[in-house]
């Protein structure tokens, strides 16, 4: 009987704040909660400047970090920890181009490069490293090695948890690489 009395008042005072937080929310007092990090996992030589774009606009809206992942594929006779000169320097080069452009539109950046043997593989890996609200996945246009293709969207949308966004452009000149990007 002891516990009921002091559970309901302290119940209706959490209601009550809640209440109150909503209300200085809406009347623009306190700031929206939105998603935090907006996950933009690419691989290829290039990527896929409308899911770029959309994945800014995404974390510029809610005021949360982007988070873009460069999957570097490791071949299957190697270590996964081996060094890859030639996917680094891409990969630090796309990077860099995106953080300009995140620049740009007062997004912040927090940049990474996830390997793994295979996109589905470092997508994997992406999941059980970074925390993320929003993932944002280029879906490839027909055939182009610059997005995702069908199998591997499906299996993101079906195993990855949170909120996924998937952009397919309408051509493969919808790509960028790092020397197309203004900046």
């Amino acid at each position: 009987m002891i516990a009921i009395l002091v559970a309901v008042p302290a119940v209706l005072l959490v209601a009550v704040l809640a209440w109150v937080a909503r209300g200085r929310r809406a009347a623009g007092l306190l700031p929206a909660r939105g998603p935090a990090r907006v996950a933009f996992p690419f691989l290829g030589a290039a990527l896929s400047r409308p899911a770029l774009d959309a994945a800014l606009r995404l974390a510029r809206s809610d005021g949360a970090t982007l988070v873009p992942v460069y999957l570097a594929m490791v071949p299957l006779n190697l270590p996964l920890d081996v060094a890859l000169p030639r996917q680094s320097s891409l990969a630090v080069a796309l990077l860099e181009a995106v953080e300009q452009q995140a620049r740009r539109c007062e997004v912040r950046v927090d940049a990474r490069i996830e390997r793994g043997r295979t996109p589905r593989h470092a997508l994997r890996q992406l999941v059980a490293h970074e925390r993320y609200d929003r993932l944002v996945l280029a879906a490839a246009t027909n055939g182009s090695g610059d997005g995702f293709r069908p199998e591997e969207t499906a299996w993101v949308l079906a195993n990855v948890p949170g909120e996924i966004v998937v952009l397919r452009p309408d051509a493969p000149a919808h790509t960028a690489t790092a020397a197309s990007l203004p900046g």
